[in-house]
């Protein structure tokens, strides 16, 4: 269809047309007046997001995903009853069983829930008749989506509470128990603290060095008893000794002296072998007391020697029970330093859990109350009515168009062409003025009036 057909079929049908934008115009303008208003506020709830709620780190697709949780949480049908209770307590309204159902469903087909732009904040709203109940259905929505999410931080907490509570007093009984079994077998064994241990431990260090003494001072013994009484070093040291045989020298000399010139019993001579014979006595004596004391030093020194094997034999027996005993009670204590570090572990955690069961504050904070909207949502009166009119000029013309296809008219030289399939040979020019204006018939296949003659 040409554009000449299209401005024929217009002018044609300018009745129709203008009867058709007038009707939508006029069904605009009072769907526009008689339409009910409808309210919407909005209240905005920030999000804290902490690194340990998105799992660790502020990757910005973790971030996008806790926001998303968020809002499906406000969007949730525990929100939406939790709302619907607040409202109905705000209202002294009280629960209606039959009609919670609509209610519910009435509360989530209104409700909105909007993310700010490059922002933590979220936009909770809902719809309402007045802008009173707009206002408060918003903070009845923000208040119950800051509950609902209380309830979703606390509630694990509160249900690990419990279970914390019987491991603090399990951990306690076992520690109590292995306490108990400490102190018995310290009284059992007789141990007092580890230094008993310690003192026992060097008493057998100095039974050890006392016996390595003894065996010394024995084998010594035993040597100088195996030598001559001349050769052994006790007498060849002793003062007495060397004095001894010094005048025992000088004796002997004076006796030979004398015997060259005094006769064999001559007094003076005789005096001379007695006080020589009586040094000799008393060198032997001496010498025989040395290695006498050397003897009862070696025979001493085997009793001493026996005695300290026993002593230390005996001593080693009981430092190796005390190790054992200490092999045990270390055990013991491991068990209840164990029974312990549990206890505190299990008793901080509980305290943890039963301090965040209690807490009031959660990562979200409604910012400002919803405030009643000024004018009620939806396009004004103005805006109504120039989509009306574009609208009713387009569907005019689209019935323009309709009626002319179920009452075709034959309204130019094109109609002609088309529907015969023919050349136009000739054309009268309208009396008209109006029609004047239109275009003239397609020349390349007529003929004026002038040129047929």
């Amino acid at each position: 269809m040409s554009l000449l057909q299209f401005l024929s079929i217009l002018r044609a049908r300018r009745g129709a047309a203008s009867l058709i934008l007038l009707a939508i115009l006029a069904a605009a303008w009072a769907w526009a007046v008689w339409r009910p208003e409808r309210f919407s506020a909005q209240a905005p709830v920030m999000v804290d997001v902490q690194s340990d709620k998105v799992g660790g780190g502020f990757a910005p697709s973790l971030v996008a995903s806790y926001m998303a949780t968020q809002i499906d949480i406000a969007r949730s049908d525990r929100v939406a009853e939790r709302a619907l209770d607040l409202i109905q307590a705000d209202r002294g309204l009280a629960p209606d069983p039959l009609m919670r159902a609509a209610q519910l469903r009435d509360l989530r087909e209104h409700l909105s829930v909007r993310p700010a732009r490059e922002s933590n904040i979220i936009h909770v709203g809902w719809t309402a008749p007045t802008a009173a109940e707009a206002a408060q259905g918003a903070n009845a929505l923000a208040r119950a989506f800051v509950e609902v999410a209380l309830e979703i931080q606390t509630t694990p907490a509160k249900q690990g509470a419990g279970w914390y509570d019987t491991q603090v007093q399990a951990s306690r009984r076992t520690l109590e128990v292995a306490q108990a079994r400490l102190s018995e077998f310290q009284q059992s064994a007789g141990i007092v603290g580890p230094e008993q241990v310690d003192h026992e431990i060097a008493r057998l260090r100095e039974l050890s060095l006392q016996l390595a003494m003894v065996q010394a001072q024995t084998t010594d013994s035993q040597s100088k008893r195996s030598v001559s009484n001349d050769t052994v070093a006790d007498v060849m040291q002793s003062p007495l000794v060397n004095a001894l045989k010094a005048d025992l020298a000088r004796a002997e000399a004076r006796v030979q002296d004398s015997a060259v010139t005094l006769g064999p019993r001559h007094p003076q001579l005789l005096r001379l072998q007695a006080e020589r014979d009586a040094l000799q006595g008393r060198l032997s004596t001496e010498m025989r007391r040395i290695t006498s004391g050397i003897e009862t030093t070696y025979r001493a020194g085997l009793a001493r020697e026996s005695q300290l094997n026993a002593a230390l034999g005996q001593q080693r027996a009981q430092v190796l029970a005390l190790n054992k005993q200490r092999g045990q009670l270390a055990l013991l204590q491991q068990d209840v330093d164990a029974a312990r570090r549990a206890f505190e572990t299990v008793s901080t955690n509980a305290s943890k859990t039963r301090l965040e069961s209690l807490a009031t504050q959660t990562y979200l904070t409604q910012i400002a109350p919803a405030a009643p909207p000024l004018a009620p949502t939806g396009p004004s009166l103005a805006q109504i009515l120039g989509i009306a009119w574009v609208a009713g000029i387009v569907l005019a013309a689209i019935g323009a168009l309709a009626l002319e296809l179920a009452h075709r008219r034959v309204r130019s030289v094109d109609d002609i062409i088309l529907g015969l399939d023919l050349p136009v040979l000739a054309s009268v020019p309208t009396a008209s003025p109006g029609l004047s204006m239109l275009p003239g018939p397609r020349r390349s296949l007529g003929f004026s009036a002038g040129a047929g003659a």
